[in-house]
Order: C-alpha cells, then sequence, then structure tokens
C-alpha cells in the first residue's frame, strides 16, 4: 500500500509518500496552488503520478483539540481530492507538525532562503509518519 501524506495550504500543498511496506514517510515535494480548486487539482495530479492507493490530510486542530479555523477548508479540499482520484482520504492531526519541521531545519542547519520550498514537504512527511507510526501501534 502507498500512502500519500499531505500538508495543505492555500499557496503550497507539501507532498510525501510511504514506502509500499508503509514503515517510512519521505518528502516528495511542494505544489505552488492558486485556490482550492487548483490545490486539489494538481493534487489530484500528484496523487496519480505516485501511485497513491490512499491519501492522510494533515487536519488543522486546536491545541484543545477542537478543529482549527481551516478544518472545514481542508475538508472541503480532501473531499474535492477524494472525488478526482477516487482513493481514500483520511484525516490526522496536524498540531505542531510546521513546528516540527522548523525546528528539524534549525537542528540541521538549513539556511533560511532554502526552508520556504521545503518546509510544507517536510511537513507532510512528518504528517505522514506520525499516521503510520499510529497504525503500526494499533
Amino acid at each position: 500500500m502507498i500512502y500519500i501524506g499531505i500538508d495543505f495550504g492555500d499557496a503550497r500543498v507539501g507532498i510525501a509518500k510511504s514506502d509500499p511496506a508503509c514503515i517510512l514517510a519521505g518528502a516528495v515535494g511542494t505544489l505552488k496552488v492558486r485556490g482550492l480548486a487548483d490545490a486539489a487539482e494538481q493534487t489530484a495530479a500528484e496523487i496519480k503520478r505516485l501511485g497513491g492507493e490512499a491519501v492522510v490530510v494533515g487536519l488543522p486542530r486546536n491545541m484543545d483539540g477542537t478543529e482549527g479555523f481551516r478544518a472545514e477548508r481542508t475538508r472541503r479540499f480532501a473531499s474535492l481530492v477524494a472525488e478526482k482520484t477516487g482513493v481514500k482520504v483520511m484525516f490526522t492531526d496536524e498540531r505542531l507538525s510546521t513546528v516540527e519541521a522548523y525546528t528539524y531545519m534549525n537542528i540541521t542547519g538549513v539556511p533560511g532562503s532554502k526552508r520556504k520550498g521545503k518546509i510544507d514537504a517536510l511537513s507532510a512527511q512528518i504528517i505522514l509518519q506520525s499516521f503510520l507510526d499510529s497504525q503500526k501501534n494499533r
């Protein structure tokens, strides 16, 4: 099974992919998008290109566990992606995934000028790896 991890944003969508054994997630890249429809269209094409059999989308939540203000837009995006690809779309909590990505970049010394193009893909990798780890623990 190949899972595709998604970090959805209005300007960029981060993409990650699992290995076939569903043990490791790897960052694939970032799509530059314009609006919800474009984001869904480009993401669906990337899922098909990567051979995705299921999709995991990071769902924004507040620190108290309630859904964040962006959750409704993220759900609409996921619905469009599911419609365009025909694959199962699941959600996982994305709290602190971007913070974790920035921390990793700080530790590894990635210069600020190179972060913008990589942060969303790294966030998608963190989202997908968190999901894969949770499945192993079930």
